[in-house]
């Protein structure tokens, strides 16, 4: 099925879920927020999403670190949305997932009622665990990759992450959703892997804009973690943690310092190790899939892409290597001295700029000591 052209003043609500090309699509429509005004479609706020209204309207607390967002906020963007009148109307956040049957019911009586159309991309779980997990990582978690898969797939599941599931039990999320606003008023978007401007091009039939309107918006900062740099993050909030730091200081030191420098600043080589999902994962992984896929399909939804393609495992096949815990991982001197530089410039550095902050480190004895001491915390991690 193709997808569905909406009528001026509809409201396309994008609701995620999380790892499913939410980040492509919001800075897409960020990138062209003025030029889709010309066109009389409107994405309301400032930002690539507006992160506190949702996670006020949702009930979720904010990102480690973060302040608690206000229910304002959320008030604050229905009458934005409201004041829009006949024009169309896109708002995406992944975190609209995280909504139970009350608040998806009312999100969807705010923002207009019959004038809603949810939209729901998806892609396999085989794609979406190593993602997710590191994005975990970066929000404060310390767990190992192996162990938060063992305790994620099984059944029932035992995890730190709960919320794994209310996202990603994706025939429960387009049930919810569907209940509340309609079968009909609900489309399924299936990624094609191979192609990375699919999701733009179906946003664009959706809203009535030409082809090729909406043009990716390159991140650096958006790339996935390799496995070494995952350890490293891993290992510092493992320190972190233990030595009871306030969590107020985590977003501001490793989020968007230490994380976020590190993965702006450098580029791995080619044959640095990503992180691998062992091939017993990616099986019960793609069977969940093909479970899922078959109970969407028999809601009646709309469903743009091959549905099937969820239960089918990665081209690529399983790395040998995933299933190897005893694997050392070399973190590379680079990546340590990006992230320790990430973290002295959102710290002030006492007072200095970030030009003086590099200007004035003596990088090459920094590595050093950083090298000597990743290494040494890698061995003591892995298993005796």
């Amino acid at each position: 099925m193709g997808a569905v052209q909406l009528e001026p003043g509809s409201r396309l609500l994008h609701i995620g879920p999380h790892k499913t090309g939410t980040t492509a699509i919001q800075g897409a429509l960020h990138l062209a927020r003025e030029r889709l005004a010309a066109e009389g479609v409107v994405y309301p706020g400032r930002g690539r999403q507006p992160l506190w209204p949702i996670l006020a309207v949702t009930g979720q607390p904010a990102l480690r670190g973060g302040p608690r967002p206000e229910i304002s906020y959320w008030d604050s963007l229905v009458r934005d949305v409201r004041a829009a009148g006949d024009q169309r109307v896109v708002l995406s956040s992944e975190f609209f997932a995280e909504a139970d049957d009350a608040t998806a019911r009312r999100v969807i009586a705010d923002l207009g009622g019959a004038r809603v159309h949810v939209v729901v991309t998806l892609r396999s779980l085989t794609r979406i665990l190593p993602s997710q997990w590191q994005q975990y990582l970066q929000n404060g978690f310390d767990f190992r990759y192996l162990e938060w898969l063992d305790g994620i797939l099984s059944e029932p599941p035992r995890t730190p992450t709960p919320g794994f599931w209310r996202r990603h039990r994706h025939d429960a999320l387009v049930t919810r959703w569907a209940a509340e606003n309609g079968p009909e008023n609900l489309t399924v978007i299936v990624l094609d892997e191979s192609d990375r401007l699919m999701l733009l091009r179906v946003f664009e039939s959706m809203l009535g804009l030409p082809g090729g309107f909406l043009v990716p918006e390159e991140r650096a900062a958006n790339r996935s973690l390799t496995a070494a740099e995952a350890e490293l993050v891993r290992l510092l909030n493992e320190e972190f943690s233990r030595r009871g730091w306030p969590h107020r200081d985590y977003g501001r030191f490793m989020r968007y310092g230490a994380v976020e420098h590190m993965k702006e600043a450098r580029r791995p080589s080619p044959d640095e190790p990503r992180i691998a999902t062992p091939s017993w994962a990616l099986a019960r992984a793609a069977e969940l899939s093909a479970k899922m896929a078959a109970g969407i399909e028999a809601l009646g939804v709309n469903i743009v892409g091959d549905i099937s393609s969820l239960g089918k495992l990665p081209g690529d096949g399983p790395d040998p290597a995933a299933d190897d815990e005893s694997a050392p991982l070399l973190v590379p001197v680079e990546a340590a001295v990006r992230a320790t530089l990430g973290a002295f410039i959102a710290g002030g550095a006492g007072g200095q700029t970030a030009d003086e902050v590099v200007r004035d480190l003596d990088t090459r004895s920094l590595a050093r000591v950083l090298a000597g001491r990743c290494r040494r915390r890698v061995r003591q991690a892995l298993p005796g």
